[in-house]
């Protein structure tokens, strides 16, 4: 089988794993991320876990076309149950999904969370109810990126446990931690979920095109909005007018 080439969105997430990380890949698809990964040496061992049985055939015949069926187990599960405790898997990757059902997935596996050490994340949408998760599960952001593909703007979120960064010699995280640190919670305004903490600070011009776009598509709404829908037009003024401070 030829090098596997991956997307643009894809490969940004492959540059987010660490060299010798044991991955987990919920939603492989084709299985392309592990397999890419495996053929550059840079993993060690791979699950991808698939719930649908026809990408799982698919992910199944490319792992074993590129020889790679003694490295790469694919699954067929339900999220986090692809994986097991014998994989002593430190890295997942949750990519091209909705934030809710990523939530939900993170959510229902919980107990196999315990021994990872990162998460790397790809919503498509609802990004800050991922973020809201990730907060009330003790993870830290430690890194996101925009990308934009195909006309589609994508968000890819990194974080680590909490537990880790502590342990960690002279650690210090990244993102600025309320006093409430002292009893180990994280927190983040409301601006830092919506926007996520690293984009909205460095606000790259795909972030701008991203909420330029949003703040196109609320002023449509709030021209078409009847003037006795009070709340209604409060509500996605104050979006508006929260959009125009971040993107000043």
């Amino acid at each position: 089988m030829n090098e596997i080439k991956l997307s643009k969105r894809l490969k940004a997430v492959a540059d987010y794993v660490d060299n010798g990380a044991r991955l987990a890949d919920i939603g492989s698809d084709h299985a392309y991320l592990p397999t890419y990964l495996m053929q550059k040496a840079l993993i060690n061992f791979a699950v991808a876990g698939e719930v649908v049985k026809g990408p799982f055939e698919i992910a199944k015949n490319h792992v074993s076309e590129a020889y790679l069926s003694d490295r790469i187990q694919v699954r067929l599960a339900n999220g986090l149950g692809a994986i097991e405790n014998t994989d002593k898997i430190d890295t997942i990757v949750i990519a091209g999904m909705g934030g809710i059902l990523i939530s939900e997935i993170l959510e229902a596996g919980k107990e196999k969370l315990s021994h990872v050490k990162r998460l790397i994340l790809q919503p498509n949408n609802h990004e800050e109810s991922l973020r809201q998760w990730l907060v009330n599960h003790q993870f830290v952001i430690k890194n996101e990126e925009i990308l934009l593909e195909a006309g589609k703007f994508y968000e890819i979120i990194v974080a680590e446990p909490l537990s880790k960064l502590m342990t960690e010699p002279s650690a210090k995280p990244s993102v600025p931690l309320s006093a409430d640190l002292m009893a180990f919670g994280i927190e983040l305004s409301l601006n830092d979920l919506t926007f996520g903490p690293f984009l909205s600070k460095e606000k790259s011009i795909i972030f701008q095109q991203k909420w330029q776009k949003e703040l196109n598509t609320l002023n449509k709404i709030i021209a078409r909005l009847p003037e006795e829908q009070v709340e209604k037009r409060q509500e996605v003024l104050n979006q508006i007018a929260r959009i125009e401070e971040v993107l000043r």
